[in-house]
């Protein structure tokens, strides 16, 4: 069985080739090697038992013993096969399945396109006990691989099955049928699914905890009022470019799922300020706020988020065009756990704002990301305030165009290891003196 996965594992796989030819030398098919004969079989197997896919394969080969050993199934309780995506065909993964059995709790097969149903019914009924499943981007695969992990996978907790284009509102109704302890379900760009399938799933999975459904198109109010009715566990959800959401469903989901630690609504352009009191009144632990290109927000909605949620880590603001410095005081007074800021493309941002970011309780030992791209009235100013920001890792500042060079060398002075992103447009040299012969800049001479 393990024959075809040995020699997969034999072309992809080169560090160390001198320590395994000793090691070819050392243990041979006698299985008479002093490790063999000094360490009992079980601490070989604990041994075993923390090597890599490919390592474990390679060590099969050294012996007999070793075979047996390195094969065993309980080494075999998490496998993730990203690396060799391409590689991976569907009698792989069966034969996985048939080796591991009921030991194997977490498989990836991320970006694995060459499996599809068949390989997938295969191991559900030989690995009954996997806990999570990641099937992110195999695109063969389809409604009937969830009617398979329903009817033999009963303690499913986590499954992604985000890019898998053909999975339809049947494959929801299944999960919900079969795998009631389901805690994660990543459906992202799984855009045939309705709010009929949402509903059927949130009603047999009271225990949801993650949902991701970034790019599910149909997905409107009234599938969000189902999860904000049946999912009071819920921590994270993706709705981004769900362009058909409105404040109703977002505030239905605010009232019902007050455990709320991460939400992203980016391009759900019809929200308002409505949502961002719903978060500071119902949801005091959100950490992380994703609102890009959400243009009808305003400092009034972020004064009440502030306020309330002083747990906020993350921010993501960009394009929200109508905030002002008035968001960034805000924010400096009440959310001194912030990390990562983006304020790209909101163009009425000043240096009075980033004075009071950076003089706030986040500055000295939280702020690690802050994103300034195209904020035109930013000046080097802003980077003065932001010197004393000791964690502070990387910076944006593409198109601003009151930064200077100079203004960047001065915050490296106090900064040396931040990762500064700019961008600044050659200068075009002044015509000759004296001289008929036309003069470009090397960026004309290139092109």
């Amino acid at each position: 069985v393990w024959k075809s996965i040995s020699c997969w594992c034999e072309s992809h796989w080169r560090p160390a080739e001198e320590n395994l030819k000793t090691c070819s030398i050392m243990f041979t098919n006698s299985d008479e090697a002093v490790i063999n004969k000094k360490l009992p079989k079980e601490l070989l197997l604990r041994i075993f038992s923390f090597l890599d896919v490919v390592t474990l394969c390679r060590c099969a080969q050294v012996s007999r013993s070793w075979n047996v050993l390195a094969l065993d199934g309980s080494n075999w309780q998490r496998i993730d096969l990203f690396d060799f995506q391409r590689d991976i065909e569907g009698r792989v993964v069966e034969n996985i399945s048939k080796r591991c059995g009921g030991f194997l709790r977490k498989l990836s097969l991320r970006g694995c396109q060459g499996v599809g149903d068949s390989a997938l019914r295969t191991f559900s009924q030989n690995c009954r006990n996997i806990e999570l499943l990641s099937l992110n981007g195999c695109t063969k695969i389809t409604d009937s691989t969830c009617n398979s992990l329903s009817k033999f996978c009963p303690k499913l907790k986590h499954l992604d099955l985000a890019s898998c284009t053909s999975i339809t509102n049947l494959s929801l109704k299944a999960l919900s049928e079969g795998c009631p302890l389901l805690e994660q379900l990543n459906i992202s760009w799984c855009d045939q699914v309705t709010k009929d399938g949402i509903q059927a799933l949130v009603r047999s999975c009271p225990g949801l905890k993650g949902l991701f459904l970034k790019g599910c198109t149909q997905l409107e109010d009234e599938a969000l009022k189902h999860i904000g009715a049946h999912c009071p566990e819920l921590v994270t959800l993706n709705l981004q470019t769900c362009s058909q959401i409105t404040d109703d469903g977002l505030i239905t989901i605010c009232r019902g799922c007050h455990r709320l630690q991460s939400l992203c609504v980016s391009g759900c352009a019809n929200i308002t300020d409505a949502i961002l009191h719903a978060l500071g009144q119902n949801c005091p632990r959100l950490r992380i706020l994703e609102v890009a290109r959400c243009s009808q927000l305003t400092d009034v909605g972020f004064t009440t988020l502030a306020r309330n949620c002083h747990e906020l880590e993350k921010m993501d603001l960009e394009e929200c065009v109508q905030i002002t410095d008035g968001t960034l005081i805000q924010l400096s007074i009440h959310c001194p756990r912030l990390q990562v800021l983006s304020l790209s493309h909101c163009e009425l941002i000043t240096d009075d704002g980033i004075r009071h970011l950076g003089s706030g309780p986040c500055a000295h030992d939280r702020l690690e990301v802050i994103e300034l791209d195209n904020c035109p009235l930013i000046t080097d100013a802003s980077l003065e305030h932001l010197k004393n920001c000791h964690s502070l890792d990387r910076i944006e500042l593409y198109d601003c165009q009151q930064i200077t060079r100079a203004g960047i060398k001065r915050l490296r002075t106090h900064l040396p290891n931040i990762k500064v992103h700019a961008y600044f447009a050659p200068v075009t040299p002044p015509p000759s003196v004296g001289g008929s012969r036309q003069r470009f800049c090397r960026c004309c001479v290139l092109l």
